[in-house]
């Protein structure tokens, strides 16, 4: 089963300095419909002007992804921690028992585009911990690349919660499948480009298993599978794209 989240419908605020799109509720927009799905709790994407940013702020008892787009963010933490994250960077703080940090754009004409995600922890009152890394462009382009996990494995970042992301960059034709193991859920989300994704898998009269239907998806668009044993992703044009494979 898939359950579109079109670009259109999510929560949009213009700040000014910040333009926002929230897939779910955060802030200041609240749909009770729309409150997250499985762990993954926040999935917002910002455009921060030239020059602004979050000034310094807390979190505590989260898992906090930066997967940045286009520009340079800039990371500063209660922890000693300094950042600067470009394309291919990206960043995870585990807020634990409490931290406090502030996000800038330090260019004084580009724009920072980035997705910001929230995941529940396994565990609360964890240490805080940060970490960022770089994950080129050819190791996500035609394949799906693991960037965190529960494990740390493969060079991803670590979580604190049995999810496991995946970044990949697709030319147009190009198509990556993930099985998915009993019980558990993906998200996929479009940051650029237009991407089909191919679901109910069945096996045709040669025996090899295709995908019974294919969705368009357009970028800012999400959907939610369940109930499925594996999914593909084929680009229509050049895409960038995040997977989500939740417990």
């Amino acid at each position: 089963m898939i359950t579109l989240r079109k670009a259109e419908s999510r929560g949009r605020f213009d700040f000014g300095w910040l333009d926002t799109r929230h897939t779910f509720s955060f802030g200041e927009y609240v749909d009770p419909a729309h409150m997250g799905f499985r762990t993954l709790r926040v999935l917002n994407e910002d455009r921060v002007k030239a020059g602004q940013g979050f000034g310094t702020h807390g979190h505590r008892d989260m898992e906090i992804l930066s997967y940045v787009l286009a520009g340079e963010l800039q990371h500063k933490d209660n922890q000693g921690n300094i950042g600067s994250l470009k394309p291919g960077w990206v960043q995870r703080m585990s807020a634990g028992t409490g931290i406090m940090h502030s996000e800038f754009n330090g260019s004084k004409n580009e724009a920072v585009h980035f997705l910001q995600i929230w995941i529940l922890p396994a565990k609360k009152g964890i240490a805080p911990r940060y970490e960022d890394r770089e994950f080129p462009r050819e190791d996500r382009m035609n394949q799906l690349r693991l960037i965190a996990s529960p494990t740390g494995e493969a060079g991803s970042l670590t979580l604190e919660q049995d999810v496991r992301v995946y970044a990949t960059l697709l030319e147009a034709g190009k198509e990556v499948e993930l099985p998915l193991a009993t019980g558990r859920a993906a998200w996929v989300q479009i940051a650029r480009g237009d991407v089909a994704v191919g679901h109910g898998f069945s096996k045709g009269k040669d025996g090899i298993e295709c995908a019974g239907e294919w969705t368009p998806l357009r970028a800012g668009d999400g959907a939610a599978l369940e109930g499925e044993a594996r999914l593909s992703l084929r680009a229509e044009t050049e895409a960038e794209m995040l997977v989500f494979d939740l417990a």
